[in-house]
């Protein structure tokens, strides 16, 4: 019987197998989907097994994560809910559904963790926000719980009510991350220098940017201020960002990304 079992093998799922395969054992962890020729070949690339069935993932696991969209499932959890138990750990993916309503759908005595992860899990990168009712779990589940997390990246507990922020804030965000280096790359490369220095330059800045804020604890506009030379380059750069709206365009997306999480 394995630990972990995943049930859906889209970008996520296999982001949290390829993020969990960097603390647990192949024989640790299981998986299934609805595409078998995918099982196949992610079982020939990481040496994973897989089922033929939702069922069986959850009998064969006692954490199981459903790393499926929310559209898929309410047919998953009727595939899984005679299989799944008050001692498994049932995990949650997706955003919007929360904890009670899973827990209409499974039985009131399961027990359940919401998590939003993100897809630089893959690279055991990723920050996943995580919440669950603490009572319900001993503490060697809890130190579970947090290794499985842990093995994708950061995590953070948090109150389930902020779920959906969690989902504006890391959750969907990596696409905005890659359209602001595609297009910092882009005025490089408008200007002569070689496509692929400028993802390079522009990606590394990004990480490198990113470690400061999390490495020395200081404010991120205390971090933008030491680059802005009075009468220099960045504050020219960064008046016509503020020109074109670029903090209220970001804002205006997190708007965006909470409104639908309230409607799935």
């Amino acid at each position: 019987m394995a630990e972990i079992g995943i049930i859906g093998m889209g970008n996520m799922g296999y982001a949290i197998l390829k993020g969990l395969l960097k603390t647990y054992g192949k024989e640790d962890v299981i998986f299934t989907d609805v595409n078998r020729d995918r099982c196949r070949l992610i079982t020939e690339e990481l040496g994973v097994a897989h089922g033929e069935s939702n069922p069986w993932c959850a009998g064969q696991a006692k954490y199981v994560v459903l790393a499926v969209k929310p559209q898929y499932f309410d047919p998953v959890l009727s595939d899984i809910r005679d299989k799944v138990t008050e001692n498994h750990v049932i995990i949650s993916i997706a955003p919007g559904i929360t904890t009670a309503q899973l827990k209409e759908r499974l039985g009131d005595e399961k027990r359940v963790v919401r998590a939003m992860p993100n897809t630089p899990a893959l690279l055991g990168e990723g920050m996943t926000g995580v919440c669950y009712e603490e009572k319900a779990f001993n503490q060697e589940e809890k130190e579970t719980i947090r290794n499985i997390f842990s093995s994708l990246g950061r995590m953070r507990l948090v109150e389930e009510r902020l779920m959906n922020a969690v989902v504006c804030v890391s959750g969907s965000s990596p696409a905005y991350v890659y359209m602001f280096i595609e297009a910092l790359a882009d005025g490089a490369v408008k200007y002569g220098l070689p496509r692929e220095a400028a993802y390079e330059m522009a990606a590394q800045t990004v990480l490198g940017s990113a470690r400061m804020v999390l490495e020395t604890g200081e404010h991120p506009g205390v971090l933008k201020d030491r680059v802005c030379s009075p009468g220099g380059t960045t504050i020219e750069g960064v008046s016509a960002l503020e020109e074109s709206g670029f903090r209220s365009a970001v804002i205006k997306a997190a708007d965006a990304c909470y409104k639908k999480c309230g409607k799935l």
